[in-house]
């Protein structure tokens, strides 16, 4: 992969990101419907098609990333939870983030045992 088209996608990342955040400080639901579509799974499997036409491989891939996007939920469950019982935002964010991690551990095991997805 040449260096432009990594140039490429972190600026199509960081525009949606950009975009994003700047929806949000108008209507957060927006916001989040803008943050919550997955462009870079499809983008990142369009290019894992592309790169080896192999559709078991991407298959594979999809599923892996079913079990990880699971243990990120934990994340916006815990957040706003935390923060609307009055913890600082760097505390919540900080046990979400180590939650989430766990969760994130708990997923690769359960996703090597039922599905055919390497590691």
């Amino acid at each position: 992969m040449t260096w432009l088209s990594w140039l490429a996608k972190g600026l199509f990342s960081g525009a949606i990101i950009v975009v994003a955040s700047e929806v949000a400080k108008k209507s957060t639901i927006y916001g989040a419907l803008i943050i919550s579509i997955p462009f870079m799974s499809i983008m990142s499997l369009i290019l894992l098609y592309n790169d080896t036409k192999d559709p078991s491989r991407v298959a594979d891939y999809a599923e892996g990333i079913l079990w990880l996007v699971l243990p990120s939920m934990l994340l916006f469950i815990l957040l706003p939870y935390l923060l609307r019982r009055d913890w600082s935002f760097e505390a919540a964010l900080t046990l979400g983030i180590g939650v989430t991690v766990m969760a994130y551990f708990l997923g690769i095991y359960f996703s090597k045992i039922y599905t055919s997805a390497s590691v």
